[in-house]
């Protein structure tokens, strides 16, 4: 199974790359906490970290497939007060 992940941002800067491609046997299942676990070699998702499958936003929980794009954004803050 490949497994496109991509990372956004001050992850970007913290992984010191944009993304990489996860490869893992088929019979693996994966999801997307575990994706990160492997792919940044961190035991857990830092706090706020919002992911995304296929570019539409998803729990860690969520079963990774073959092809998926998992992408990984630091928490959004600032905004008008």
């Amino acid at each position: 199974m490949r497994v496109q992940v991509r990372y956004f941002a001050s992850l970007r800067e913290r992984m010191g790359r944009e993304g990489l491609r996860l490869e893992v046997p088929e019979a693996e299942r994966l999801t997307v906490a575990e994706v990160w676990r492997r792919a940044s070699g961190e035991p857990e998702l830092p706090p706020g970290t919002l992911c995304a499958v296929n570019m539409e936003y998803a729990a860690p929980e969520r079963e990774v497939r073959d092809g998926d794009e998992v992408a990984f954004f630091p928490p959004v803050t600032g905004g008008a007060p």
